[in-house]
């Protein structure tokens, strides 16, 4: 797949109610803030909240859905910004910042609500 400089590509995904325990499981992550809605509120949360990596997960997704498979993602670092919550949807945007060679640099965010929740998403993905 071909990327070009300037362009843009955008993911949405809404985290269903069970997708924080799912993520605990494969993660080995089990703080109750993700799993347990009674424990999230008495330590002052609104509710339980998504895993970072999970959404960061959501950000390579975009990546590699746009650049054509993951075997094209090579690398990808972002600053979580916010609180992820279930049940609302997130918007991945991500914008072709330059093309070297057979390497596309991708500069992407993460929203939710209004919020950004991960923002200063760099990625390298190869592209054709």
């Amino acid at each position: 797949m071909t990327l070009s400089r300037g362009e843009t590509f955008e993911l949405k995904v809404t985290p269903d109610p069970y997708v924080a325990i799912r993520y605990a499981g494969a993660s080995g992550d089990f703080n109750p803030i993700h799993i347990d809605e009674e424990f999230a509120r008495s330590v002052g949360l609104p509710a339980r909240i998504l895993h970072g990596l999970w959404t960061m997960a959501q950000v390579a997704r975009a990546h590699t859905e746009a650049a054509g498979g993951p075997e094209r993602l090579r690398s990808l670092s972002v600053q979580f910004r916010g609180m992820g919550m279930l049940g609302a949807e997130i918007t991945v945007t991500g914008t072709v910042r330059a093309v070297e060679g057979a390497v596309a640099t991708v500069d992407s965010e993460a929203r939710q609500g209004g919020r950004r929740i991960i923002r200063n998403g760099v990625a390298e993905v190869t592209v054709d």
